[in-house]
């Protein structure tokens, strides 16, 4: 039997309550990339309370795999949420602020958690209504460590066979309670960039006797602007960033060696390739012309977020069943990066935003920013959209 969507909508804002209560509860005890052995825990500990048929732990490191079984066999979905904060040290004054400092949840990945919780909660109560199996995951070290990708190679696309993927952020771009569901491309790719420049250090006094990496570094970064300007498809979004630039300890002193890290952002793999490139052969290059060694290192990357158009509208449809039509939008493309894409480049879905910001409730701190924090009560939408999407995408032939 089908459920009627609203209903999950009711369903997910009575249980809000318990909800923010658990994303509180994550959001004063943050645990960094790979380090989510608590939060883990708690996870593990409210999914055998839900009555999930099998829960795991230990998946890459860190990570909880839950699985909960319909009333007869069918295609399985995956639903994601990832646990790891940031190394920040939080500037709120609430109740519920951060009790270790330097560590923050300041992405909202406290609140992914707690919805996805949420969403396990409800669906446990409705597995009569649904066939086939739903894998919840959550991830850990989503902020640049690679967490998805750790948890594909360990096998969370199989055992079951996962036919689709869904995921969501919380947005504190997006004015509170909107649901953001783009088709194709959603986030932009990111690599990482890391030049090292080795030069051949002197007195101050005597830079003709010596090469300067801080000069060939600033060569660099001029030069650097041309990649987006003259090498990158100006239709296609792009960003290169140059943000540290690491030399030397002493006014009189040139030093051996200079450092320099940024990144690159894209909207396709072939673009991401094309740039890459590009950047490195201007980095060698000018640093070979001022008599410089340089080596570039881009291993470090998420690809583009890619939605599949159909998954996308899946979610949209769900969403507008539950929330007035009109709050429900493709929206713009965001320049951030999500590892999602490691679960997106293997199966069929969608990534999704449900917006935060509330200029009347005082929450506007950015994403990666020590007053990050968010309009709580919209979390209720990402339960019901997430387990609205799962149910439907499994009742689909």
């Amino acid at each position: 039997m089908s459920v009627a969507l609203p209903a999950l909508q009711r369903e997910a804002e009575e249980i809000l309550p318990g909800v923010i209560a658990d994303r509180r509860f994550l959001h004063e005890n943050p645990e960094l990339s790979f380090q989510e052995y608590e939060t883990a825990k708690f996870v593990a500990e409210r999914l055998r309370a839900i009555g999930l048929d099998e829960v795991q732990t230990g998946v890459a490191e860190t990570g909880v795999v839950g699985l909960l079984h319909g009333h007869k066999p069918g295609k399985t979905v995956l639903l994601r949420a990832d646990m790891d904060a940031l190394p920040i040290d939080e500037a709120n004054d609430v109740p519920y602020k951060s009790t270790k400092p330097g560590v923050m949840h300041a992405c909202g990945h406290d609140a992914h958690t707690a919805i996805l919780l949420g969403v396990a909660r409800v669906l446990a109560s409705k597995r009569d209504a649904f066939a086939g199996t739903v894998k919840f995951i959550f991830q850990p070290a989503e902020e640049g460590l690679g967490g998805a990708k750790a948890m594909v190679e360990a096998g969370v696309l199989e055992n079951p066979h996962v036919d689709g993927v869904f995921g969501l952020h919380v947005a504190q771009w997006v004015p509170t309670g909107i649901v953001q569901a783009r088709d194709n491309t959603a986030m932009m790719g990111a690599n990482q960039l890391s030049i090292k420049i080795q030069g051949r250090g002197g007195h101050g006094a005597q830079p003709h006797l010596t090469i300067d990496p801080i000069a060939v570094g600033c060569a660099i970064v001029t030069s650097m602007q041309t990649v987006i300007s003259r090498t990158n498809d100006p239709i296609a979004a792009g960003v290169l960033t140059i943000g540290a630039f690491n030399a030397g300890s002493a006014a009189n002193v040139i030093p051996d060696t200079a450092q320099l890290e940024g990144g690159i952002r894209s909207v396709t793999v072939e673009q991401r390739d094309a740039l890459i490139q590009r950047a490195t052969e201007i980095a060698i290059g000018v640093g070979r012309g001022m008599g410089a060694e340089v080596t570039v290192d881009t291993s470090r990357g998420v690809s583009p977020t890619v939605n599949d158009p159909e998954m996308a509208a899946l979610v949209r449809e769900v969403a507008a069943e539950m929330i007035p039509a009109d709050r429900v939008v493709q929206g713009e493309l965001v320049a951030g990066s999500e590892d999602f894409s490691e679960f997106l480049n293997e199966r069929p879905g969608a990534f999704f935003l449900v917006g935060t910001r509330s200029e009347e409730k005082g929450f506007v701190g950015s994403h990666h920013n020590p007053s990050f924090d968010i309009d709580e009560e919209p979390m209720s939408i990402g339960i019901s959209v997430l387990a609205g999407t799962a149910m439907r995408f499994l009742e689909r032939d």
